[in-house]
């Protein structure tokens, strides 16, 4: 048996392992290579092109038609204009027809796990066949302090709504501070999420996952515009020990213990996910890579929002009657390093059955595409490793967590 396989034989695993037309299944899943930001392989390239090339590939992928793609759903959250219109122009570019129609979502980290829920629903409903659900972010091109706009007075003499203003950094901070959770065992988390990802690399294992890009690069010594090919994860360092994390200085409290190498990354990428109901690949010759079985969504306080994924698997889990010992791994966002051992503590996850590859403290986490990008991830992990049920969790900024449950059919 595999690392990642369970020995569970409940009646719920078996129920949610079973084959049926009407199951909405997943054919085709891609991502880009995540770069960083205003550093990375996408620094040059705006985001409604990394969206383009993950689009056009994962339907010419399987050599499906692109008119009979019904919707798409992108999630963004650092939208440029207004965001729909650069997603539009994006379809139109991938030689998506006009008639097909697309939105963008925003529910901040999870919005690329949201945008496929939305086309799964759909599906579901019969008021589509065809659906991709993606993601994409340019944090070179949209993050930072821009971001941020005034609110009303009013508003904010509610406290949780003023929590909601409160930096990321600083909810990490509450996080590690409520839980207890000591700075050497957030160094030595990211460590292991580096040293894990670094040898994910060297061995080839993102390799399927990823859609190799052209993209123009300008050299910041020469100022001279480069063609290159953005094909790995850039963000990925070797070498790195906890004790070499140890020397960073906090970044968000004089005395706190989050810092650059403990938190994820500012990153560039973007992830689609193609979906139909089972009847409708088998109708079309489609091999089916895996099965979105459900997802749910809660609201936690919002000066601790990194504890969503503590509450949000228990919610899916109860959805589905699964069990914890029922899943073979999960793929949990890596915001920072606090909230993700809270979540896998609180929840008494095996830590070798979360992120098997490395996450997002390694890998970064282009904010609007994370949600797509870790079912990507998950499918190939399953494929490389022989899990089969999977959850993919994340928190939420301004306080809430997201989680799914998926099948993998390699």
């Amino acid at each position: 048996m595999s690392a990642t396989a369970s020995s569970s034989s409940s009646p719920a695993r078996s129920r949610v392992l079973e084959q049926h037309d009407d199951d909405i299944v997943i054919v085709s899943a891609v991502r880009s290579a995540i770069t960083k930001g205003r550093k990375g392989g996408f620094k040059d390239t705006k985001p409604e092109l990394i969206l383009s090339h993950v689009l056009r590939a994962v339907y010419e992928k399987v050599n499906l038609d692109p008119k009979l793609i019904d919707d798409i759903s992108v999630g963004n959250v650092l939208p440029p204009g207004g965001g729909a219109s650069a997603a539009r122009m994006a379809a139109l570019h991938a030689g998506i027809p006009v008639e097909t129609s697309i939105n963008t979502v925003n529910r901040q980290c999870s919005s690329g796990l949201t945008a496929v829920t939305q086309i799964a629903n759909e599906i579901k409903a019969g008021q589509i066949e065809f659906g991709i659900g993606a993601g994409v972010e340019s944090m070179t091109n949209g993050f930072g302090a821009g971001a941020v706009s005034q609110v009303s007075e009013e508003v904010l003499e509610n406290k949780d709504a003023e929590d909601c203003l409160l930096p990321m950094g600083i909810t990490s901070e509450n996080v590690a501070a409520d839980y207890h959770i000591s700075r050497d065992r957030q160094d030595a988390f990211a460590a292991t999420s580096f040293q894990k990802a670094a040898k994910a690399q060297k061995e080839g294992r993102f390799k399927d996952e990823i859609l190799p890009i052209k993209a123009k690069w300008v050299d910041p010594k020469t100022e001279k515009e480069l063609e290159v090919v953005v094909d790995s994860d850039d963000g990925i360092r070797e070498g790195v020990t906890k004790e070499g994390l140890a020397k960073l200085k906090p970044a968000f409290k004089k005395d706190g213990s989050t810092h650059a190498g403990n938190a994820s990354q500012v990153s560039d990428g973007a992830a689609a996910v193609l979906l139909t109901k089972r009847s409708t690949a088998k109708k079309h010759g489609l091999r089916v890579l895996g099965k979105f079985v459900t997802s749910a969504v809660v609201g936690v306080p919002p000066r601790i929002m990194g504890v969503g994924p503590a509450y949000a698997i228990p919610k899916v889990l109860q959805l589905t009657h699964l069990s914890l010992n029922d899943i073979d791994f999960f793929e949990i966002n890596e915001a920072f390093a606090s909230q993700a051992i809270m979540s896998v503590d609180h929840l008494g996850i095996p830590y070798e059955k979360v992120n098997i590859n490395g996450g997002a403290i390694a890998l970064g986490h282009p904010l609007g595409a994370t949600g797509a990008r870790q079912i990507v991830t998950g499918l190939n992990v399953a494929k490389q490793y022989g899990g089969r049920v999977f959850v993919n969790s994340m928190c939420i900024g301004s306080g809430m967590g997201m989680a799914a449950v998926f099948v993998s059919e390699h």
